[in-house]
């Protein structure tokens, strides 16, 4: 078993303080749902029923699938390097260019950033409703709220945002609760769900997938914090494809109550849908899924200030940052001033600059890191002459180089058709 030390114990030994390894399978889980499972979902629930209609819930095991190419790349990559700012490291690896790799690294912060400040606006909303307070004021006070959380010791910080990712996924699972319990016919309506051999079915199944790959988003996060985790080699990839495949699970069985219990037509023109389909099966008023829909936006803004801070950290490691942004509290084993520096540009981003345009550019970003990864990977394979440490993941070549199509395509599609 790999040994932990503390910040505290390094110092005293005279090497450079290092995160302690205290995350286990659970933690990682809870972590890697709250960041991948958001908001995304109670908006695409009416797009792919206006897409797909009854076949919708195909569409989110679709997108699974694809996300599950570079989820395998990751664990690779993941259990290789087990570091903190883990995109950069491996693009370093594959192609020995500083300059590249700080440029990657960046890349990942600030599309964290966007994402964060993102939900971070969209919360005021929310929040707006039980708190009658100025927009701005509630976006400081959350945003300095979950910078505080997100600077105590690491297992603290994210086993209170998997509370919270708890109570987030208790929400679309009282969906599924409310459309079993109403007997809406979920089990015997399950033959509608396959377009059998409709080519017009299959055409909005497949068109409904590549929008349904963007609420996967976020389970690749999970690598950023391998280098806290207990046993990485082992907790990573279980992590990585529990995630994804707890999440594919959720969305398809919150889609299918959906589409059963209210016709795809009335969901596709719903600005709510869900809420709509809460209210259909169980009458009741709607402050509860708004109190669940705060949860999420919270839990969203602490997992990528957590992220936001590791990556930091992990670039100082690598000597592409100045020492002082990755140093480590003594009591709490976490970088504080890199977190402070990600709360302050999330907060900066959502209150004085206008997030529709920059928000289109998070879900590129990302794609086009998982180009950069897969081909990472691709390069890594073809160039390595070393024996590979014991307990790496190993996936076969064709994985990354079916990642790599699979994203630049995606990304191609989502800059031509959204821009």
């Amino acid at each position: 078993m790999e040994r932990e030390v503390s910040s505290a114990t390094a110092e005293t030994a005279g090497m450079r303080p290092r995160l302690a390894r205290t995350l286990t399978l659970s933690h990682a889980v809870l972590y890697g749902l709250g960041v991948t499972i958001g908001a995304g979902i109670y908006v695409l629930v009416s797009v792919a029923a206006g897409q797909a209609g009854m076949h919708a819930p195909l569409a989110f095991l679709g997108a699974a699938a694809v996300m599950g190419l570079s989820a395998a790349s990751f664990a690779e990559l993941g259990t290789r390097m087990p570091v903190s700012a883990s995109e950069a490291a491996y693009v370093d690896r594959a192609f020995g260019l500083r300059w590249f790799t700080i440029v990657t690294g960046l890349l990942v912060i600030v599309t964290a950033i966007i994402s964060a400040a993102t939900i971070s606006a969209g919360s005021a909303g929310y929040v707006g409703v039980l708190l009658p307070l100025p927009g701005s004021s509630i976006i400081a006070g959350v945003v300095l709220t979950m910078a505080a959380i997100s600077c105590l010791a690491t297992a603290s910080s994210i086993t209170f945002a998997g509370v919270m990712t708890l109570i987030e996924v208790g929400g679309l699972l009282l969906i599924v609760g409310a459309g079993f319990s109403e007997d809406v016919g979920l089990i015997e309506r399950l033959p509608e769900a396959w377009p059998g051999s409709n080519p017009t079915a299959w055409v909005g199944v497949f068109g409904t997938a590549m929008i349904a790959v963007f609420s996967f988003i976020g389970f690749e996060h999970l690598v950023n914090i391998a280098e806290e985790m207990k046993t990485p080699s082992k907790t990573l990839p279980r992590a990585l494809f529990v995630t994804l495949g707890l999440t594919a699970v959720i969305y398809a069985g919150v889609t299918w109550v959906a589409v059963v219990a209210v016709p795809p037509d009335e969901l596709a023109s719903s600005p709510a849908p869900l809420a709509l389909v809460f209210e259909r099966l169980t009458g009741m008023p709607l402050v509860t899924m708004s109190a669940i829909a705060i949860i999420a936006t919270l839990n969203g803004i602490i997992v990528h200030m957590i992220m936001i801070s590791r990556v930091i950290y992990g670039l100082v490691q690598q000597g592409n940052l100045p020492q002082v942004l990755g140093r480590l509290n003594p009591h709490t084993g976490t970088p504080i001033v890199a977190t402070l520096i990600g709360a302050t540009a999330i907060l900066v981003f959502a209150i004085f600059v206008p997030l529709e345009g920059l928000a289109k550019l998070t879900s590129q970003c990302t794609l086009g890191l998982f180009t950069l990864v897969n081909l990472a990977l691709i390069r890594i394979k073809m160039t390595e002459t070393t024996a590979l440490p014991p307990g790496v993941f190993i996936c076969p070549f064709w994985v990354p180089v079916a990642g790599v199509i699979a994203s630049a395509a995606l990304l191609v599609i989502d800059v031509a058709l959204i821009g």
